[in-house]
């Protein structure tokens, strides 16, 4: 599942709907760890992996991190490759990841958050998503189509094994069709 949300609170509520206590969850835009505190209150005996790039998210995370072993914070810009390559390699030893949470900012840079999301989610391949940016729901509720793609993952099967195309260097990572 793939849920798009803008408001905290109905993106916090989401959040209790698909952690579950055990799950492995991937939070891309942890900020100050508001919303990892809720993750690891819903998933004692999981894993977090929370990253941020904002100075003020290191002593905010250093002091959850602290307190609670199965929390780990990375301060790293999410677009870049071989922070994405490092996460994957510590998901590859859990073997899994149930949950992906992406906020970018909220508001901003729908493009940006969607690429991000497009990334991460077809190389981690998550049980469910979530995205908080008001940028795709407007897009989303404003798009119509006659065409059904749909996905029940947390990532578009559609495309995410059909690999990507060559002029997309960018994408590297995951593609193995890309030298």
């Amino acid at each position: 599942m793939i849920k798009v949300v803008y408001d905290i609170k109905v993106y916090r509520q989401v959040l209790r709907d698909i952690i579950k206590k055990d799950d492995v969850v991937v939070e891309l835009g942890c900020h100050v760890g508001n919303s990892t505190r809720i993750i690891q209150d819903l998933s004692p005996e999981g894993r977090i992996i929370s990253l941020d790039n904002s100075p003020e998210s290191v002593n905010a995370m250093k002091s959850i991190t602290d307190d609670y072993s199965n929390i780990e914070f990375i301060k790293a810009d999410v677009r870049l490759h071989e922070i994405l390559e490092d996460v994957a390699n510590k998901i590859k030893e859990i073997g899994r990841c149930d949950v992906l949470s992406v906020d970018l900012g909220g508001g901003y840079h729908p493009d940006t958050t969607f690429k991000v999301f497009f990334i991460w989610s077809s190389t981690l391949k998550p049980r469910d998503t979530i995205i908080r940016n008001r940028g795709l729901l407007d897009f989303i509720h404003s798009a119509s189509t006659d065409e059904l793609l749909k996905s029940e993952m947390g990532w578009l099967e559609s495309s995410g094994n059909d690999g990507i195309p060559p002029r997309l260097k960018e994408f590297k990572l995951w593609s193995s069709k890309i030298n």
